[in-house]
């Protein structure tokens, strides 16, 4: 049991089909003891059941990142519970709308901070704010998308977010490492979720991976999960500042692999064929 003794903190689970219920069924199923957040009583209701199953049904707690005081509330309930903890999971991003549509330039400065408040900066307040209870060599982690390294159609701000976050990875992971902290991403390659519902063209999205990547297929939650797993534990006791891809390789690509039609024109070669 790779994660026996271990106690950690879940952010950002919106339900099973979550990347983040996936690194916590993974974690769970290798003897982590969790807690989960919810962000507001409407996802309460939903998570409930999840809690159950992952053994934590009386450590759900409330965590709007946009509420500082909420933070520190969840960070008092751990402490109570816990006592410390050893590892994060940090799920959250936010764009409005107008975010993940449109040209570019015209994104309005408020949507903009908005996005980096919610999906940037929560990452620092939550470690900051639970930077106390974190037992000796900890680990943080967070999630990416290949979108914050390249333009990736109507992905947007989000994309600017995401490159913003694997910065502060890096920051986070070099001020941290002198007390022991580790601080990774993992940036999954395209998952049905419900925060992929938002973005523009998502199922072309799903295609255009799959067709791309050297291992021909999209990812599961449960092949993140167990990366995820894997940077929470020991086994990645000397990992930090590292953004993991799991994407079945696509972020190698320099070039789509194409097949010609009979009037010499490229074609799209899904699946390799």
């Amino acid at each position: 049991m790779l994660m026996k003794g271990k106690k950690g903190v879940v952010l950002g689970i919106a339900n099973k089909k979550s990347i983040a219920y996936g690194i916590a069924k993974a974690c769970q199923e290798q003897g982590a003891e969790l807690a989960i957040t919810y962000l507001n009583e409407r996802f309460q209701k939903k998570l409930e059941p999840i809690a159950e199953e992952l053994g934590c049904g009386n450590r759900l707690y409330p965590c709007d990142v946009s509420k500082p005081e909420e933070i520190v509330a969840l960070k008092e309930s751990l402490e109570k519970d816990f006592g410390k903890i050893d590892f994060i999971v940090h799920s959250i991003a936010f764009a409005p709308k107008e975010g993940l549509s449109g040209r570019f330039v015209d994104i309005s400065k408020e949507a903009f901070s908005t996005a980096m408040d919610i999906s940037v900066y929560s990452l620092i307040e939550v470690t900051q704010k639970l930077k106390p209870i974190l037992s000796e060599e900890a680990s943080i982690l967070t999630l990416s998308y290949y979108g914050g390294v390249k333009y990736i159609p109507n992905y947007n701000l989000m994309g600017v977010a995401k490159a913003a976050l694997e910065m502060t990875v890096k920051y986070l992971a070099e001020d941290l490492g002198k007390d022991g902290v580790r601080v990774n991403a993992i940036s999954a390659g395209p998952i049905k979720t419900l925060a992929a519902a938002g973005i523009g063209d998502f199922s072309f999205m799903l295609k255009w991976n799959a067709a791309h990547a050297p291992l021909k297929k999209n990812v599961t939650i449960q092949e993140v999960g167990n990366s995820g797993m894997y940077l929470l534990s020991n086994l990645s006791s000397a990992v930090t500042g590292e953004i993991h891809y799991v994407d079945g390789g696509f972020n190698i690509m320099g070039m789509p692999a194409v097949k010609f039609d009979e009037n010499g024109k490229p074609t799209i070669a899904w699946n390799g064929e």
